[in-house]
């Protein structure tokens, strides 16, 4: 009893004394898809040496903004390397909800530039002298979510996918053949944006393509439930919604440790 005791008082101690949080090194990085020019946000610890992992974030309807910064920066204190990637194009930020369905809806139109523009993002990755390109993933948020399932459906060399209240839907759900790494969806239960039909379609396409997937509903949750600024009224269909944030934001730190560790 006595080891148990002093055990716990050392761990106690060490806690106390936990270091501050990692120092990060952010850089704005500009790349291209043919003609056009756009602009990504690489972020890692200061510290870092050696390769670690590395993990594209895929925004969401909106463009790359403050919210995909942030989730990129969560993963670099993980001790990843993560790059932000920018589907839209240098400095187009939509700032209505007008400008930015038409926006995302130039792209869920068009699946091959959709995916050419994630294959973009991830080639920035997979040029960083500090990913270990034999342990990449990518993850999305709403529109971002869709967009990174598209990433794996177009073939992509990574180990797998996180689609955070993403849409579900592809035009032709044979690519799921393509897929080369592991599918993890985390969804709102209650979300209006995805109904069930397009759940239940999304299983079939993984079923008939033996693609190792993973989807978790989350009661109470609606669209977007990872963003704050969503506000708190379920009844409009996006709200914020914490509990959920916090169990999908494990659940991926859970995946990746699986699919790294192969």
């Amino acid at each position: 009893m006595k080891k148990i005791l002093t055990g716990c008082i050392l761990l106690l101690a060490l806690s106390t004394l936990a270091p501050a949080r990692a120092a990060l090194q952010h850089d704005v990085i500009e790349y291209r898809d043919g003609d056009t020019v756009l602009q990504g946000y690489m972020v890692r610890r200061e510290e870092m040496k050696g390769e670690a992992p590395g993990i594209l974030v895929i925004h969401d309807w909106n463009g790359l903004g403050d919210y995909e910064k942030k989730r990129a920066d969560m993963l670099a204190e993980l001790g990843f390397v993560a790059f932000a990637l920018d589907i839209y194009g240098k400095g187009v930020r939509p700032t209505t909800p007008q400008e930015s369905g038409a926006q995302a809806g130039k792209y869920r139109a068009d699946r091959a530039l959709l995916r050419r523009r994630a294959q973009a993002g991830l080639q920035v990755l997979r040029n960083s002298p500090l990913s270990d390109n034999n342990r990449l993933a990518a993850i999305g948020y709403c529109f971002g979510g869709g967009a990174a399932l598209e990433l794996a459906r177009s073939g992509a060399e990574i180990r797998g996918v996180v689609s955070f209240h993403g849409n579900l839907d592809t035009p032709n759900a044979n690519d799921a053949k393509n897929i080369k790494g592991s599918v993890l969806v985390l969804h709102g239960a209650d979300d209006p944006h995805v109904p069930a039909d397009q759940v239940a379609a999304f299983r079939e396409e993984m079923r008939g393509a033996k693609v190792d997937w993973q989807l978790i509903s989350y009661g109470n949750a609606v669209h977007a439930f990872t963003v704050p600024e969503a506000g708190n009224d379920p009844s409009t269909g996006v709200a914020y919604n914490e509990k959920a944030d916090k169990r999908s934001w494990q659940a991926m730190q859970q995946f990746f440790g699986e699919i790294f560790a192969r």
